[in-house]
């Protein structure tokens, strides 16, 4: 199909060098105090060099171990001499592959989370900062012999941009995961953390009141009698505090919110409203045939921390994070697809798909399979991104 005048294409020309702050740029910087999970002897190539030149191919849409070897050997001179690596010793797939597969993935994330972080902008001055936590299962690491991996993210929904991850073994769950995986954030203060129902645990509310967080979390049928209480509430009696109608993608969805300051009555320690979020949704080419959604959530926000607006805007956005990164992953990189299945490779893999996207994404950049293309044309153009040159 051709593009059209408006298409991203004309505007990613014109982005190849993204002004970034002076102390965001270079990620081999930021990976620089990683741990190298090899041996010291025989090393020929830097951890950091490899797993930025793993970045780049990344970035310009390779998806396996085998298509980032073949990118790094193919680039120009110029560009490996860039990233640190001599023409004629150029890293194999098999060194890839085994550094990759090794690696600490946690560590990782975190790394590239507060490189990310440092190259995003920290939206409308004067808002608050929004972190959803919200997992996700790599189906293609599944195996004859094991279950497929499991990762929980946290990630900040201005920016899309993945600040943590962490593994979920299948010795435990992601209710177990969820304090390691904030704790790699350094400064939650004041911070509104949103996540699904399996995290409406009182634990986790003790753990981000320590950390100086707010909470919204939605209630559903693992908390049998907290839900029961709030789907009890008079709600008939409670107008719409907020609204929204939107039409896209061949439908219309019409949501509503309504809030209700809760003093007692409500088993839940530090709840101080409950929310009711009606979701209607009807296909354009049926319009009598209406599907309705009701979920209730609860939140420590009281009514002068929070206006309407910016709680129907953070529940939302928690549930855009599944389009806005995951959907991505799927349908642009083929996450499902992968076969990489060894060590912690799906987690690692998993984790240079965030950079990349969040690397695209911080330089104002929406249409990552565009961007993709844009920077497979030019081998110059990832390196300029990821502050290399």
């Amino acid at each position: 199909m051709p593009a059209l005048p408006s298409s991203l294409i004309s505007s990613l020309s014109c982005t190849a060098a993204p002004t970034v702050p002076e102390s965001a740029r270079g990620l081999s910087a930021a990976l620089a105090g990683l741990p190298d999970p090899r041996s010291r002897r025989g090393v020929r190539h830097p951890m950091t060099v490899v797993v930025t030149a793993a970045v780049c191919a990344v970035v310009a849409g390779y998806r396996s171990y085998t298509a980032i070897a073949e990118w790094v050997a193919d680039v120009p001179d110029a560009t490996v001499l860039a990233m640190g690596i001599a023409p004629d010793r150029r890293p194999s797939e098999a060194m890839i592959r085994r550094l990759l597969q090794a690696l600490d993935p946690d560590l990782l994330t975190a790394a590239i989370g507060v490189w990310l972080a440092g190259r995003a902008s920290n939206g409308v001055p004067g808002h608050r900062r929004a972190i959803a936590v919200d997992g996700k299962t790599l189906r293609g690491s599944r195996t004859t012999e094991t279950v497929a991996q499991h990762v929980l993210a946290a990630c900040d929904q201005n920016t899309a941009v993945v600040l943590a991850g962490t593994d979920v073994d299948g010795k435990t769950n992601e209710i177990t995961r969820f304090a390691p995986l904030l704790d790699q954030i350094s400064d939650l203060r004041d911070a509104v953390i949103t996540a699904d129902a399996l995290h409406c645990q009182r634990d986790h509310i003790t753990y981000l009141a320590e950390r100086g967080a707010n909470w919204i979390l939605t209630v559903k049928g693992n908390q049998p009698s907290l839900h029961k209480q709030l789907a009890g509430l008079p709600w008939k009696q409670v107008p719409d505090a907020a609204r929204t109608d939107d039409r896209g993608h061949g439908r219309r969805e019409i949501r509503t919110l309504k809030i209700l300051s809760v003093s007692t009555g409500i088993d839940f320690p530090n709840a101080a409203q409950a929310l009711q979020i009606r979701r209607r949704r009807r296909r354009l080419d049926q319009p009598k045939r209406f599907t309705t959604e009701t979920v209730y959530a609860i939140t420590d926000l009281r009514v002068h921390q929070a206006k309407p607006h910016q709680l129907a805007a953070w529940i939302r956005g928690h549930w855009s994070i599944e389009n806005s990164i995951h959907w991505i992953r799927d349908v642009t990189y083929d996450e499902d697809r992968s076969q990489i299945r060894t060590g912690t490779g799906p987690h690692v893999m998993a984790a240079l798909r965030n950079a990349a996207i969040g690397a695209i994404r911080t330089a104002g950049i929406t249409n990552i399979a565009a961007a993709n293309r844009h920077y497979a044309r030019d081998s110059n153009r990832p390196l300029a991104l990821l502050g290399i040159i």
